[in-house]
């Protein structure tokens, strides 16, 4: 007996991925606010890394509203985020939160992969040797 198989047609318009960051609830509502306020309700979030910071690498985020090539696109809470390849393997299961205190809010990233970050918060480093020799951040 033979068995036949049949190919699935695959929709290539936006790659497919898990929810690789997450956002708090609070933190989605923010985002919607603002994208509201500033007339981007057909943007999405970019969650990114860079190079640099005081403990090897740093947090970024921007609104954008088309993807590059090789991102993951994916949405939390009703909003839709960008991550590129190079930033997910830093960011897999990290959660973006607001923080609202008496000084100002702010979104916040938690990183479960980050082994050690500086008070100020928007820098980190990572077990596979993701710190950079870099200097202090000066938020003693």
């Amino acid at each position: 007996m033979e068995t036949q198989t049949t190919s699935v047609p695959v929709i290539t318009d936006l790659p497919v991925a898990t929810e690789i960051v997450e956002l708090t609830p609070l933190a989605a509502e923010k985002l919607q606010a603002i994208m509201q306020e500033k007339n981007l309700t057909t943007h999405g979030l970019r969650v990114f890394i860079a190079g640099g910071g005081c403990s090897g690498f740093q947090y970024g985020m921007a609104f954008e509203n088309q993807m590059e090539e090789g991102d993951y696109v994916f949405e939390s809470k009703g909003v839709r985020l960008y991550v590129d390849q190079a930033s997910a393997m830093y960011l897999e299961g990290a959660q973006v939160g607001y923080v609202d205190s008496l000084m100002g809010g702010g979104f916040r990233i938690e990183n479960p992969n980050a082994v050690s970050t500086c008070s100020c918060g928007q820098s980190f480093s990572t077990a596979s040797g993701g710190a950079a020799s870099g200097g202090d951040c000066g938020h003693h």
